[in-house]
């Protein structure tokens, strides 16, 4: 049987959404579900630079408001004596209030990367600056808890393409956008009648491999996603759309233990705070609806809600009321089983800065390692190679 270069993308195009080794497609036991204690981590991220400043805002700061005379918030929420929080991520101020939210302010690394690319490369892959890996922070504590996971799906990303974080060395996770969507290609008769299919070429033979995989794992995720409908409302924003997913699977019994999603981008360098505050609207609806729905089910102390962005922003705005590729930026940790609460650090030196840009106090390796070791319980040595200490705050 020849396969046509069309046909061969679009077996590319489906067997894209599972991205497994070999060892993967062997067997597939879609039997493991996780146990109901066990601990769920929800990736968010801001892509695209979010600008940190602006998100946690040092009110007392008199140089903040001299270099960004045009775009400094005004209104902010008020958390302590020293520090507001955009008033566009008001139920971020309320889960602050309930000690349901921690703050860590100047997260970044040695010799920062001002590119989009790498930056996010070194975030995603917990690497060094001047070190690049072809596997993620997440995709190697597949690797090492692979002895746990009969399948792929122990990880899953909300996206149509895996992120470089979630792909491991010898495993990888699951990506997708939409369960039925998925569920319904991987049911064409097209496709089905490929997995049927044995093809000589090695390179056609591993996709139709991994098209069967897929097809197995799409009509699990799906099952899984209608196991528990939700009666809470969310917002009909992309985002609030994949909080729903992500809810609908953590109440059925779907072995994930990480969900990976994204946001963006915020990329601001032109009239900054009318796209910073659209897209915490969406955030702040999205991520409220999300935590009532966890905690009507009894589910949000074994939650943990993270979020990062490749990089902050400069300290001064720039000329067309925006702000250009900075450093270090603030982290937010939403969930039910916090062990320290609100501000976990000092905001940021605004009087020491490099050129222009804020000095990182805190490495996020050692939050990954942090996440790894106290959430996930995880072996964050092995995954990260990271002997520095970790922090206390879960």
């Amino acid at each position: 049987m020849l396969i046509k270069r069309r046909e061969f993308l679009k077996i590319s195009s489906l067997a894209t959404a599972s991205l497994m080794v070999p060892n993967f497609l062997k067997s597939m036991t879609l039997d493991n579900a996780l146990e109901r204690n066990q601990k769920i981590l929800i990736v968010l991220q801001f892509t695209g630079g979010n600008d940190g400043l602006n998100t946690i805002i040092p009110t007392k700061n008199d140089i903040y408001f001299k270099e960004r005379s045009k775009i400094a918030i005004q209104n902010s929420l008020q958390l302590n004596d020293e520090a507001g929080i955009n008033p566009s991520l008001s139920y971020f101020k309320e889960l602050f209030d309930n000690g349901e939210l921690s703050v860590m302010n100047n997260v970044g690394y040695p010799d920062p990367d001002k590119s989009h690319f790498r930056s996010m490369d070194i975030w995603q892959s917990a690497s060094k600056s001047d070190e690049f890996l072809e596997t993620g922070w997440l995709g190697r504590f597949l690797d090492e808890e692979c002895y746990k996971c009969d399948h792929p799906t122990q990880a899953l990303e909300v996206d149509d393409m895996l992120s470089l974080a979630l792909k491991g060395e010898n495993n990888k996770a699951f990506a997708f956008k939409d369960p039925k969507r998925l569920y319904q290609t991987s049911q064409e008769k097209y496709f089905k009648s490929l997995y049927d299919h044995h093809h000589e070429d090695e390179t056609v033979s591993y996709l139709y491999q991994t098209l069967g995989s897929t097809i197995n794992n799409a009509d699990y995720i799906f099952e899984k996603s209608k196991a528990k409908k939700t009666d809470q409302t969310y917002p009909n924003s992309q985002l609030g759309k994949d909080f729903k997913t992500v809810a609908s699977l953590i109440k059925s019994d779907i072995n994930t233990q990480v969900y990976y999603l994204s946001v963006g981008s915020f990329d601001t360098h032109v009239n900054q705070n009318e796209r910073q505050q659209k897209l915490f609207d969406d955030i702040n609806e999205a991520v409220k609806s999300f935590v009532a729905d966890m905690k009507s089910n009894g589910l949000f102390n074994d939650i943990l809600l993270m979020t990062f962005s490749e990089f902050g922003r400069r300290v001064a705005q720039n000329a067309s009321n925006g702000t250009d590729h900075g450093t270090a930026n603030q982290m937010f940790f939403i969930g039910g089983g916090l062990k320290k609460k609100g501000l976990l650090n000092a905001l940021p030196d605004l009087q020491n800065l490099n050129e222009g840009d804020l000095i990182y106090t805190e490495d996020f390796r050692k939050v990954y390692a942090t996440i790894l070791k106290n959430w996930l319980k995880a072996d964050s040595s092995k995954v990260l190679g990271w002997k520095n200490g970790v922090y206390d705050f879960v």
